[in-house]
């Protein structure tokens, strides 16, 4: 049985009250965080560069600040100057 006739299967289960168990398909990260993140933030910045003033090209740029700032907090939460609290 295929992955997702097995979820399909499961989620019909569930509706019916018995539970069986998802199969989660795991993906391993080659980048870290941070630099996906960056990626991602300065891709969506070349998108909207491309896109006239409006509604789209602002909800791109506030994607990637949204990305941007992501990437800081997860730089800073790494930081080995951060302590934990005691």
């Amino acid at each position: 049985m295929a992955a997702t006739e097995k979820n399909a299967a499961a989620r019909s289960a569930h509706k019916q009250g018995e539970f069986l168990m998802l199969t989660r398909h795991r993906v391993k990260q080659t980048d870290a965080l941070e630099r996906r993140l960056a990626a991602e933030a300065e891709r969506l910045r070349e998108q909207a560069k491309s896109l006239p003033p409006g509604g789209a090209r602002d909800e791109l740029l506030r994607k990637a600040r949204q990305a941007e700032t992501g990437s800081q907090m997860s730089e800073w939460l790494r930081s080995p100057g951060l302590q934990p609290p005691q």
